[in-house]
């Protein structure tokens, strides 16, 4: 999944991306800080989720969600705004706008659309078999889970699963549950200021602090205590 996420604020866009990846690790997120990098982003991506702030400098995100509808009439399109008008709704409502957030975007209400997107892209996108798949490793990756335990999980042949779910999903069962894990330990270290590296480690699934630190810093390009660090500088109250 392709998803554009438009807002001229940094922080805003930097906390969107934090709550979508911790749900959905294997998207891929683009952004945008106004109409024109956003044009340019969707004549290279073929965007198909798309958040996008209603008041930009310049081109509005309505203006540009009417652009974009234009050339791609399948794309969802989330509206996100601090302005609660009506005028607003009903340019929504005209150009297909699917679901309408406002700022500051409330993790519980995103969450609920993002439940109602994440059943049916499941289902659009993955077969019965993989569905299963993923929702058992979804709710089991704080264990010590391997392919085969999921295979049996699921009632098949663990090689069958293995081609199959890279098939699907496009990476292998063990790579899409390290970056699941990872999602969920950025999540951890944010939210638990207490814990400590290896009690995060021990609550994403990982076996060790050093495994989890030397996968954390090869995925995101900083350890585990420096991203805590960093985030916490620029943390939105």
């Amino acid at each position: 999944m392709n998803v554009l996420l438009l807002d001229d604020e940094p922080l805003e866009l930097e906390q969107l991306e934090y709550l979508l990846q911790t749900e959905f690790p294997l998207w891929k997120y683009y952004k945008a800080q106004n109409a024109c990098q956003a044009q340019s982003i969707c004549q290279n991506i073929d965007i198909q989720l798309a958040f996008l702030d209603i008041n930009l400098p310049g081109k509005s995100g309505l203006e540009f969600g009417e652009e974009l509808r234009k050339i791609n009439k399948d794309v969802e399109i989330i509206m996100v705004t601090a302005c609660q008008d009506f005028s607003y709704a009903l340019q929504s409502i005209r150009i297909g706008v699917i679901d309408y957030l406002t700022k500051p975007v409330i993790e519980n209400e995103l969450l609920k659309i993002l439940a109602k997107y994440k059943d049916s892209h499941l289902s659009h996108r993955y077969s019965a078999l993989i569905q299963n798949s993923l929702f058992a490793i979804h709710d089991r990756f704080t264990e010590k889970i391997s392919l085969s335990e999921i295979a049996s999980a699921v009632h098949v042949n663990p090689t069958y699963l293995s081609r199959k779910f890279h098939e699907e999903v496009g990476v292998s069962f063990s790579e899409y549950l390290i970056q699941f894990r990872i999602q969920a330990a950025k999540r951890l270290l944010l939210e638990n200021p207490s814990w400590s590296i290896s009690v995060v480690a021990e609550n994403s699934g990982f076996s060790s602090q050093n495994y989890f630190s030397t996968l954390f810093r090869k995925i995101e390009g900083m350890s585990p205590k420096d991203f805590r660090e960093e985030k916490n500088k620029h943390k939105i109250p």
